[in-house]
């Protein structure tokens, strides 16, 4: 039997919510207003509107671990299925084959230290890409960026990376706006900074938990195995986004996908053990909760599955939870989500007692590794 036992009352307590994290994630998920501001303002300053001078890449290769690795995954998701340039990100130390003169690689590592990350960067230089560089300043990563000639976007590296998500994410929609993939002005960035100190606010740590949707989500999440779709591929970014931070900040297990594939394989679930739960067992055990985000643009045929997979999940007894994106631009709209999900998941650890900030699995890997 687990030592963790879910308390919701403890979402309300303001001592335990301090104590119970030191290291401040709450604080730093509080900050995403501000890191969209600061990390727009330096991308400005590191002159990423230069990048159009040599013309439109044939690709754009992102490459970047965890909380780094996902600000391609928001690049992609915010130009859409209409991009003139494909954009894939690669998690690993070795660029695909492929990648050569032609196409940009943008390096991203919160410390500027990620072994992958640095691998890749120095082979986009060794095959004469053009380099972006996002990172910490004075950090190996900023040196490799001076040495390919490319252009290097300094960020706060304090804290754990997956915290400082929009400082990272915000410079590449800047990339990509210079290049023409997306129409992103100053404007799109400030309404995207007031949506975020919106949810801050109605997500913040003394609103109590009936009517804080951060603590609410929290609360239906917790005793269950969270089954995360997307409707959209901007929103199936969202949902891998929680499914990471509820695997990093609770320590908690989670599976995302995204509609219609979902509904090819992941929707048989809901005939499967964890599908529906016994009232009459002596412990109740983990079920299912299916948590749907919801797009204001997804495809008519995606929104009948939509609807259809939800009425299937009630009827084999899967408690669902939906939540819709908010906004105009897809920035927007994915910050929104983004933005609930990181504090339900701050808010599931504090609730099971446990302090979100540590990742003691992540170091003890690469320490064996390194020995």
């Amino acid at each position: 039997m687990s030592s963790f036992t879910f308390d919701a009352d403890r979402l309300d307590d303001q001592t335990h919510l301090i104590e119970g994290d030191p290291a401040g994630m709450l604080p730093a998920v509080a900050s995403s207003a501000a890191q969209v501001r600061v990390s727009y303002r330096a991308s400005a300053e590191a002159g990423l509107g230069r990048l159009a001078d040599d013309g439109r890449p044939r690709a754009i290769a992102v490459v970047g671990m965890g909380g780094s690795g996902i600000a391609g995954d928001i690049m992609a998701a915010v130009c859409g299925h209409g991009c003139a340039v494909p954009i894939v990100t690669v998690r690993s130390h070795r660029l695909p084959g492929w990648v050569g003169a032609a196409d940009l690689v943008i390096a991203v590592s919160c410390s500027g230290d990620t072994e992958e990350t640095l691998a890749a960067a120095a082979e986009a230089v060794r095959r004469g890409c053009r380099l972006l560089a996002v990172g910490a300043a004075g950090s190996r990563l900023a040196d490799a960026a001076r040495q390919g000639r490319g252009l290097f976007v300094p960020v706060a590296s304090s804290g754990q990376p997956r915290a400082h998500v929009w400082a990272l994410s915000v410079p590449l929609v800047v990339a990509a706006a210079a290049l023409g993939l997306t129409e992103a002005g100053a404007d799109t960035f400030e309404t995207t900074a007031r949506s975020l100190e919106d949810i801050a606010h109605r997500c913040r740590p003394g609103s109590e938990s009936f009517i804080n949707p951060g603590k609410t989500l929290a609360s239906e999440l917790a005793g269950s195995l969270p089954m995360i779709w997307g409707s959209s591929p901007l929103t199936a970014v969202a949902a891998y986004r929680l499914a990471c931070q509820l695997n990093e900040n609770a320590k908690y297990p989670a599976v995302f996908g995204e509609i219609p594939e979902a509904g090819h394989n992941q929707v048989m679930a809901f005939e499967g053990p964890l599908a529906t739960r016994d009232m009459f067992a002596d412990e109740e055990a983990t079920a299912l909760r299916l948590l749907v985000f919801r797009d204001t643009d997804e495809h008519p045929r995606v929104t009948r599955q939509r609807e259809a997979a939800v009425r299937l999940a009630r009827d084999r007894g899967v408690r669902v939870s939906e939540i819709v994106a908010e906004g105009a631009h897809p920035l927007e709209r994915l910050a929104t989500l983004v933005e609930i999900g990181d504090y339900a998941s701050v808010y599931l650890a504090l609730g099971y007692g446990i302090d979100p900030s540590p990742v003691a699995a992540i170091a003890e890997i690469k320490a064996r590794i390194s020995h």
